[in-house]
């Protein structure tokens, strides 16, 4: 199944939507019509039951550019900018149940970072650059901090939101940016490989990996293992839990693995 819009491309196929920003002519830039039908896909992805992960993807050389300084620069006049929609972007990737994967050829600065930042998993190409290039045009990464710099390192983020430096895949790995950096001829069969293991995974065993993910550590940690064993025996006792562990007895795919 796929659909056209105008600045984001929908694709479903084996339970993996992908949504893929095909804006070129401005590098894919986060200008509010794309932001909107972003939203709109994710929105759509979440609600469909055969859906099981979503990927980020991008047409053209360039994955993101960040903000649209085009439309920010016309916005002046009234005294806003759409920095606001960011932040429900970001959220909204960032607190999908579904796994998010970002494949990322090319270039990402600023506010594309963040895009990536809130994806589950990300895989770049070894060449991809990227740059928080905010402090250079006299602002700061203040909304994408949300999503970026529970990722980064203290050191890395430091040095990179105050030099605005580019530095590539291999660099965006090792600080924890991306999950992976990968030769550019290799990165599809990467991202491949990431969505045949995650749709393997029950919808909402992996909703509520994601929510342990993000569980902030428990002030008394018997309180926290108890909590925490209670729900695991939940997860145990439901119909999913029941399902995969006789599926692993009979040596067979569990139902909820797609089959076309």
């Amino acid at each position: 199944m796929t659909s056209t819009a105008a600045l984001v491309r929908v694709a479903t196929a084996r339970g993996v939507t992908t949504l893929t920003l095909d804006s070129p002519h401005n590098r894919n830039a986060l200008s509010t019509p794309l932001m909107t039908e972003l939203l709109a896909g994710l929105a759509a992805a979440v609600a469909d039951d055969a859906v099981r992960v979503v990927v980020l993807d991008h047409a053209g050389p360039v994955f993101c550019s960040g903000a649209d300084l085009k439309e920010t620069a016309a916005a002046y006049a009234s005294g806003t900018v759409p920095a606001g929609m960011l932040g429900d972007v970001l959220a909204a990737v960032w607190e999908c149940p579904k796994p998010v994967v970002a494949r990322v050829a090319g270039p990402a600065r600023a506010g594309g970072l963040g895009l990536i930042a809130a994806a589950d998993l990300a895989i770049c190409a070894q060449e991809a650059t990227f740059a928080f290039t905010e402090v250079r045009i006299g602002v700061i990464p203040a909304v994408i901090s949300a999503t970026v710099l529970p990722r980064l390192t203290p050191r890395a983020a430091a040095e990179l939101y105050l030099t605005g430096d580019t530095f590539d895949g291999r660099r965006a790995a090792e600080i924890g940016l991306v999950t992976s950096a990968v030769p550019a001829d290799a990165l599809d069969a990467a991202v491949a490989r990431a969505c045949a293991s995650l749709v393997r995974g029950a919808p909402n065993a992996l909703a509520g990996a994601k929510a342990l993910l993000r569980r902030p550590p428990a002030a008394d940690l018997r309180a926290g293992v108890a909590e925490l064993a209670a729900l695991s025996t939940g997860f145990f006792l439901s119909d999913e839990g029941r399902e995969g562990v006789l599926a692993f007895r009979e040596k067979r795919d569990a139902s909820w693995v797609p089959t076309d």
